[in-house]
């Protein structure tokens, strides 16, 4: 069955996106259990993060009671007390995030339970603001420089940034022509082949998606010589059944 939009009517109706995302990476360990070697073993890994603005002293007040004009002294009264200051140095509102995290991390426990690959799936929120879209970048450049694969995942419409563009770039490589412009969906596999000094090569599958249309299938690299196709199809249609989406 084709890719569905799960950004917009009817399917974000039926089901909202946080809700497929969070039972993809499932059903994605299900398709892959019977076929990865022995000794390799994929887990899912799902987190909804938080926004939370605020204006600090009001946080403050409001959640422990206190009063920025209260003596602060720990004197009970009678005795001498050292005059602590009761005006701020700073006073500063601040934005924290907690970013998404939809994912499939694959182990060698063979070998210490060694990180060797990882599928990420791609949310709005990676992509809505720099600061977003840097975070996610790091995170896969990290893990490239670890020597993990790296599987990236894009279905979000609402958004129109290329994490996968953005994260050549922040390796300091040309823009790939192949899945590379903003407004584009794509799957793309990432192995780290060599390392020779400082220079890390990589060799790249990568894949247009498109709504309506079936999803490919890639190269799932577990290490040097080790491989498996890892058809996104599965499941993704897998996911799509349970939740009665239906076709676009």
């Amino acid at each position: 069955m084709p890719l569905r939009d799960h950004f917009r009517t009817p399917v974000d109706r039926i089901m909202p996106w946080e809700g497929f995302h969070s039972g993809w990476p499932m059903t994605i360990v299900q398709h892959l259990r019977p076929l990865l070697p022995d000794g390799f073993r994929a887990e899912p890994g799902v987190h909804i993060g938080r926004h939370v603005e605020g204006d600090v002293l009001g946080f403050v007040t409001e959640n422990w009671g206190a009063d920025p004009d209260a003596d602060l002294t720990g004197d009970s009264g009678g005795g001498l007390a050292t005059l602590v200051e009761t005006e701020p140095t700073v006073e500063v509102e601040t934005d924290l995030d907690d970013f998404d995290t939809f994912e499939v991390r694959v182990y060698d426990t063979h070998h210490a339970r060694r990180l060797v690959a990882a599928i990420e799936l791609i949310s709005p929120s990676n992509k809505d603001r720099p600061e977003s879209r840097r975070t996610f970048v790091a995170k896969c450049a990290s893990l490239l420089e670890a020597g993990v694969s790296v599987c990236v995942v894009d279905i979000v419409t609402s958004r129109q940034f290329n994490l996968y563009a953005e994260l050549f770039q922040f390796i300091g490589q040309q823009v790939p022509a192949v899945a590379g412009q903003p407004d584009q969906l794509y799957a793309v596999e990432i192995r780290p082949v060599s390392r020779a000094g400082r220079r890390l090569r990589l060799q790249v599958w990568a894949k247009v998606l498109t709504v309506g249309q079936r999803l490919p299938a890639l190269p799932l690299w577990l290490g040097d010589e080790q491989r498996i196709a890892f058809d996104l199809e599965i499941g993704y249609e897998s996911a799509c059944q349970t939740f009665d989406l239906p076709p676009p």
